[in-house]
């Protein structure tokens, strides 16, 4: 790891360029823009929060990922949560309570956290979180949702609660989306986006890149379309293969080059929007950011893991307090032996590394 990179630092520059980003990209929307000023200060002092108990020795991730249900209706095609068995058609069993949860956003709020990503399985499938979270307003929750669950309730709690905005996943084109998703799911995206601009909402997509689709995903043509549909941010999240036959889906050096070219320029172009690539480029963030340095993930049954294609964890907060769950010794070892920034194909260093990881998961039980 490069002893002179300052991840606080890094992070908190990161945390301040998406913030300013949304704000350009609401101006033309009273009510959005005025929610996303207010957002901004929280923002900011949460950012000083995180500074100060840097300065004692403690590293505060502005970041969370929260995987709230592990309940899901569709079976997209290559789902890691799936065959991480994150995700199951089988009733969900000592998953985190809705208080659990809203424990959880009160800590977070507390520590200086800033966004919580909301996903599942299908998140809006536990509207009682989701209510929780619009009771949080200096944390922004991005639902990262299929969308097929989005009717009249939820609408009226978007407009409600302003932190709360949807993320819905899209593929590209109608022929490639219903073909990972289902029939039926292109037209329930396209629809909800019509009725999220005609109601002045803010919204998202999530698009899953691959090294078949990702020029297809970064096209004027594509970005145009949902711009016309008044999406306001686009996060692009590389494929990881999570059997052997789909590694040659997972985006190589050259293709994330391309990407990170049409992500500036789009970033140019496109004012109006927000564009974020996952996980991106690590190098210049002194390696991967997941395991508590700029985010961790909280499994549906409560599991501190490095990140969602990292399904490991030593500790779990039920039993511990969010504030304990970052001081996790496997987040510590992942990060103190370097495995972070190790040499990798590109991609998830994680995934790619999995069984280091599962021997340092081994080690820190063992030493219990």
């Amino acid at each position: 790891m490069n002893k002179d990179f300052d991840i606080q630092e890094y992070m908190t520059r990161g945390v301040e360029s998406i913030v300013a980003d949304a704000l350009r990209a609401t101006l033309k929307n009273p009510r959005e823009s005025a929610y996303m000023v207010r957002f901004a200060a929280a923002s900011k002092a949460a950012s000083v929060k995180r500074a100060a108990m840097e300065k004692k020795g403690e590293h505060i991730p502005p970041f969370l990922i929260a995987s709230i249900t592990s309940s899901c209706n569709l079976h997209c095609a290559g789902c890691y949560s799936r065959c991480n068995q994150a995700t199951t058609d089988e009733a969900p069993v000592e998953q985190l309570s809705d208080e659990d949860w809203s424990r959880i956003f009160d800590e977070a709020d507390e520590l200086g956290v800033s966004f919580i990503l909301l996903a599942g399985g299908e998140p809006l499938l536990r509207k009682g979180v989701i209510d929780a979270a619009g009771e949080r307003p200096n944390i922004l929750f991005p639902v990262f949702t299929n969308g097929t669950f989005m009717g009249e309730k939820y609408f009226e709690l978007f407009d409600r609660c302003r932190n709360i905005v949807p993320i819905m996943s899209i593929e590209g084109n109608k022929e490639i989306t219903d073909a990972r998703r289902g029939e039926g799911v292109y037209d329930k995206l396209v629809s909800n986006m019509d009725e999220l601009c005609k109601r002045g909402l803010i919204f998202g997509t999530s698009v899953t890149v691959t090294s078949d689709n990702y020029a297809d995903v970064s096209s004027e043509e594509f970005i145009s379309l949902l711009s016309d549909k008044g999406c306001k941010a686009v996060i692009f999240v590389e494929f990881v293969p999570v059997t052997g036959e789909s590694s040659k889906l997972a985006p190589g050096d050259e293709e994330r080059e391309y990407l990170s070219r049409e992500i500036e320029r789009l970033r140019a172009e496109h004012p109006e929007m927000v564009f974020v690539s996952f996980p991106g480029d690590e190098k210049s963030s002194g390696g991967c950011i997941a395991a508590g340095r700029g985010f961790f993930h909280i499994n549906s049954h409560g599991g501190a893991e490095p990140c969602p294609f990292s399904p490991y964890s030593d500790i779990n907060v039920k039993d511990s307090s969010l504030r304990e769950a970052m001081k996790s010794k496997l987040f510590r070892s992942l990060i103190d032996g370097g495995l972070l920034n190790d040499d990798h194909k590109g991609g998830c260093v994680l995934f790619e590394k999995r069984d280091q990881v599962t021997a340092l998961q081994e080690n820190t039980r063992a030493e219990e």
